[in-house]
């Protein structure tokens, strides 16, 4: 049986490894839900998620956070009132890992 990537954990990554290509980026994705985008050129990834006013925004960042955290590899978060924007890529290595897209996974998940 196949492991989801929502029931994965990150691997710690200091370098020295490939980024995923783009054939394995596209792959990935489809895993994720469709709000999940790749941005500069298939090295990060991307999503924006609406929420009905500011708690329950800070609610999702906080959550996602704690995720980040517990997995050890961190997005770029931007939010808003009522909007928030991850952005994930593994700067160790300039590009996308396995850890990116399970730890998108994870944060699709708390609205599941």
């Amino acid at each position: 049986m196949t492991q989801t990537l929502g029931s994965k954990r990150c691997v710690p990554c200091e370098g020295g490894v490939e980024p995923l290509t783009a054939d394995q980026a596209q792959a990935l994705l489809k895993q994720l839900n469709a709000r999940w985008q790749l941005l500069d050129n298939g090295k990060k990834i991307a999503a924006s998620f609406e929420f009905k006013n500011y708690f329950r925004t800070l609610a999702f960042v906080n959550a996602a956070a704690y995720i980040a955290i517990s997995e050890d590899h961190h997005p770029d978060i931007s939010f808003g009132y009522k909007n928030a924007k991850f952005e994930f890529s593994t700067h160790a290595i300039g590009g996308l890992s396995e850890n990116d897209f399970i730890c998108a996974a994870k944060v699709d998940a708390l609205l599941a």
